[in-house]
């Protein structure tokens, strides 16, 4: 137990020194850091810790998806598409197409006429989340005297309103990444809500207009070989290095695509990503493909290409799909981005905060002040408790913060007031294990065994207890982190980190120092 290998020594060690090095930049001046950054190899992780909202102050907003905003656009896409397979049909109404609060009316005379277009009106529907079924968006009603009613489902509503809040997510993430903050939040709050926090920007009249701001989805022909490069433009692609040559003339605006989903290949059970164009998005888009068959077609988003499908025919109808070897994720991403080309649904903003840097820094100083009391405390209890050993459990303890901070550097993690708390606590849980250990070897020796014998009994046999109770720990830790958001989260990371940094400071570096010590020493009698 005591004979520890040299290249484990210098492993430890190496690990050491470079969680050292990698918190170094977070206390440097942001002007020294600054100066060094520019002289460093851009392949080398020099990055700071991330500070929350609650510590370097910033903007909070929360904002609500337009739910009436968004059925009146089903309902306008629904009778768009309605009039589109009457004319595709060649199909007579009498009256006209009736728009109701959740769907549209029309009325067919001729029962041949009837009894041909119904099978065309219900393929208007789709499975619910594009993938998985689980019902349809429509709900077609035939009463046989002529009048035909098709209404948007509660169910597909729902899922029409949750896409919504998806998309406009992604296009707000893609706006405030614009700004150059540090991990922006912004997730879910409920059905309809969307919460946005941005540290460190202290002007919210700024993140109001930015929320406000369409994204710019273009589509266009990739340029062929040997094109007037005046009329070409290199644009970056998102998914692959390099660039990538698109003709500067827009063929269709982002404005016109109204849907777009994932979905399976009929023919391949391939997952492929579904998109629908409004009236006069699909009259363009028809006569694009049909006069270049062969060509890539670039999806343009925010100036890079997301995609460049090849066109295989002309695609007519107002809709078409992507297809290109996608996993289920990737389509469901690529139809998020299409959809990203501009909000959903008008988003009101129903709570507005800023938080002051002041008010930050107080949170900091009172973080930093726990901190250090909480740590001086236990270190002189181990001190006065345990002597050479609680020197060996103190060194112990600053390694384990210091793999606590490091570990949140290379993760990106957000340190938030909480996460601190967190961390307050990791230093307490530290020592517990030593303690577990430094106890076992004390009985042992008590019982009669020799110093060696009892130091090797007691790491082997407090090893158990250690992980068990560790686990625990990190099972709770686990369960706040995925079950959690925002603050819960800061603390289940910060928690779940100092876990697993205290099994390896408690058992394997103090195992290490003692049995340095040991050999160096070589101690007739525990100094415990």
């Amino acid at each position: 137990m005591l004979r520890f290998a040299t290249w484990k020594i210098v492993s430890i060690l190496a690990m050491t020194a470079l969680a050292f090095l990698v918190i170094v930049p977070s206390l440097l001046p942001p002007e020294t850091r600054e100066a060094v950054s520019s002289h460093i190899p851009s392949w080398v992780p020099f990055k700071t810790i991330v500070l929350g909202l609650d510590l370097q102050g910033g903007s909070h907003v929360l904002l609500e998806v337009d739910s009436a905003s968004v059925i009146k656009t089903q309902v306008e896409n629904l009778r768009d598409d309605v009039r589109r397979v009457l004319r595709e049909e060649k199909v007579s109404i009498s009256g006209g197409i009736g728009v109701q609060s959740k769907g549209v009316q029309l009325r067919i005379p001729d029962a041949a006429e009837r009894e041909r277009i119904l099978p065309k009106l219900r393929q208007l529907g789709a499975p619910i989340g594009g993938l998985s079924g689980g019902g349809s968006t429509l709900d077609l009603n035939d009463n046989g005297t002529g009048l035909i009613q098709i209404n948007l489902t509660d169910a597909g509503i729902k899922d029409r309103i949750r896409r919504a809040v998806d998309q406009s997510i992604e296009v707000l993430r893609r706006r405030i990444d614009a700004l150059g903050t540090t991990e922006p939040n912004i997730q879910r709050q409920g059905d309809d809500r969307i919460l946005v926090e941005v540290p460190g920007l202290q002007d919210p009249e700024r993140l109001k207009a930015l929320l406000g701001t369409p994204a710019k989805l273009e589509f266009s022909l990739v340029a062929d070989p040997g094109a007037d490069q005046g009329d070409v433009e290199m644009l970056d692609q998102t998914d692959q290095p390099g660039k990538i040559p698109v003709e500067k003339r827009v063929m269709v605006q982002g404005e016109d695509l109204t849907d777009a989903s994932p979905g399976f290949d009929s023919r391949t059970q391939e997952p492929i990503v579904n998109f629908k164009f409004n009236i006069r998005g699909g009259q363009r888009f028809g006569q694009v493909t049909s006069e270049n068959v062969g060509r890539p077609f670039a999806i343009v988003l925010d100036g890079k290409v997301i995609s460049a499908p090849r066109i295989l025919g002309p695609i007519t109808g107002g809709s078409g799909q992507i297809s290109g070897h996608f996993t289920v994720e990737s389509a469901n991403n690529l139809a998020i981005l299409l959809r990203a080309g501009a909000l959903p649904a008008k988003l009101t903003i129903v709570e507005e905060r800023t938080v002051g840097p002041g008010l930050g820094q107080d949170s900091i100083d009172a973080g930093k002040r726990a901190a250090y009391v909480g740590a001086a405390l236990v270190a002189f209890y181990m001190l006065i408790t345990y002597g050479t050993f609680g020197i060996f459990a103190n060194i112990a303890l600053f390694v384990h913060i210091s793999l606590i901070f490091a570990g949140l550097i290379l993760l990106g993690a957000t340190l938030t007031l909480p996460g601190i708390a967190g961390i307050v606590l990791t230093i307490g849980m530290a020592v517990d294990s030593n303690v577990l250990i430094y106890e076992r070897i004390r009985e042992e020796n008590h019982m009669g065994r020799s110093v060696i014998a009892s130091l090797d009994a007691g790491f082997k046999r407090a090893f158990a207890t250690i992980v068990d109770s560790n686990v625990t720990m990190f099972v709770a830790a686990a369960i706040l982190y995925f079950l959690g958001s925002g603050p819960v989260r800061g603390f289940a990371v910060s928690l779940g980190l100092g876990i697993l940094t205290s099994i390896v400071t408690a058992v394997t570096m103090t195992r290490m120092m003692i049995a340095v010590w040991y050999q160096f020493a070589r101690p007739k009698r525990l100094p415990i």
